[in-house]
Order: C-alpha cells, then structure tokens, then sequence
C-alpha cells in the first residue's frame, strides 16, 4: 500500500511506537485518526500533524472502539488502513497470575484489537481492499518464566491475525502482524507486575539492563517496521531477523 493520502487510524498514538509511528505516516502523507486514552495529548499531537484527528478511546470498551471507528470514518470517508498497537504488559509466574488482570490485559490486548478489526473489514470490503496491522511481541516466539500470561495474549493476537489474513484475502484486505523486540518507550514502567524484576524486560524496557545480550530499539525504528508491514503486506515483519528463529528454551 501507497500510505500517502490514505486515511489510518492507530491506536495507542499519544506516546512510544504508536507516538513514532503516527509522526511517521505523517511525514509520509497518510491522514490520520489518532486513538488512545490520553485525550490532551492526542489533542496536542493532532495540532502538531496537520489534517489528523484526535479521537480519545478506551480499547477495553467495545462501544467506545465502535465509535472511534464511526468517528474517523464519518471524518475522513473512508478508512484505509488500521494499526492496532495499543496494549499493556504483564508479568506474573504461573502460580501468581491474578485471573482479574489477565482478563483485563486480553480484553486490552486481543479483545479490542479483535473488535476494531471487525469494525473497520465491513468498510474495507466496500472500499475495495485495505490493510490491518496488529502489534505483536517477540515473546509470542519465546517461552519465559513469568512471561506467561502477557506471552500467551501476544500469541493469541498472532493466531487472530494470520487467520483473517486468509479469509479476507478475496477481499483484498491485507493483514500483518509485527513483533517488535525490547524498545525504548515507558511500556515496562507501566507494565503490570505480580513481582519486581524479570528475566527479559519486554518492549519498553530499559535495554541492555533487561538481562538480554542485545541493545534496546528506538520506537523510530519499530515504526519503520510497521510502515514495512503496511507498504508490502507482509503476513509478518520481525524486529530482527535472529527473531525468525529464536531459541525457544532460552
């Protein structure tokens, strides 16, 4: 996809990979429906990318995603493409995962992605075609004490997607998933622990401190592997190559 001139919300936008990514698509020429929790400062962002819209949501609420969808497509005319990016961590070992908050984190990482998808396919196919791209983690590829819980979301969001990939090829409607490894953003200090510490901070967190041998990513970059996955369609765009393969025992 051509991303200049197209209309593309994404979620999560007021700060880390969604705040690069939409500054990105901005400079590249898409228009954007900037969606999060923190209506200030998506407020401050739309009056800093000219053309976008602000349009404050709760992606744990499915009557707020429905409108957020209604908003940016009653704005626009039309929705080309769909970044769901927005989602919080959690980590727990097995025996401490508290089933309230892990129910929490699937509605905010897998249910609200789920049902922006199923919101904006209805216009996509009337349109002709589009693109959905959904922000996975390279923990979905790996199997981390304490990780579990977060892990198993990030995997289910990766089953969702690649399985909509093909049953709405006909509809030429791509979907694409992108695993992003450790990024600099606040995503680990804001992420939800049953205990202090982990064996491999996740993306968001602190670097080379996190326990793992390899330097930590700047959002600009993994933004550049979201515009990777939105101009080729790729069913799935890794952070790094190494993560294709990754040692599953480690």
């Amino acid at each position: 996809m051509d991303i200049k001139n197209k209309t593309v919300i994404v979620t999560g936008a007021s700060s880390g990979i969604g705040l690069a990514t939409a500054k990105l698509l901005a400079r590249r020429g898409a228009k954007l429906a900037l969606a999060s929790r923190s209506k200030d400062k998506l407020e401050k962002l739309a009056s800093e990318l000219p053309g976008s819209l602000a349009v404050p949501v709760d992606m744990t609420k499915s009557s707020e995603i429905r409108r957020m969808v209604d908003r940016a497509e009653g704005h626009f005319g039309r929705i080309d493409a769909l970044i769901n990016n927005a989602g919080q961590g959690y980590d727990a070992p097995i025996e401490k995962i508290d089933v309230r908050t892990l129910h929490y984190i699937f509605d905010l990482d897998v249910v609200g992605p789920l049902v922006a998808m199923q919101h904006v396919i209805p216009l996509m196919r009337k349109q002709g075609g589009g693109a959905i791209v959904n922000i996975s983690s390279g923990l979905a590829l790996m199997y981390l004490p304490g990780m579990s819980g977060y892990a198993s979301l990030k995997s289910a969001l990766v089953n969702i997607s690649l399985t909509a990939r093909e049953e709405l090829k006909k509809d030429k409607i791509t979907v694409s998933v992108v695993y992003p490894y450790i990024t600099s953003t606040d995503f680990e200090k804001n992420t939800i622990k049953s205990s202090p510490g982990s064996e491999w901070e996740q993306e968001g967190g602190e670097g080379e401190e996190g326990g793992s041998p390899y330097k930590a990513d700047s959002a600009e970059f993994v933004a550049q592997k979201i515009l990777e996955a939105l101009e080729s369609g790729a069913a799935e765009v890794f952070a790094h190559d190494w993560m294709k393969n990754p040692d599953r025992e480690s």
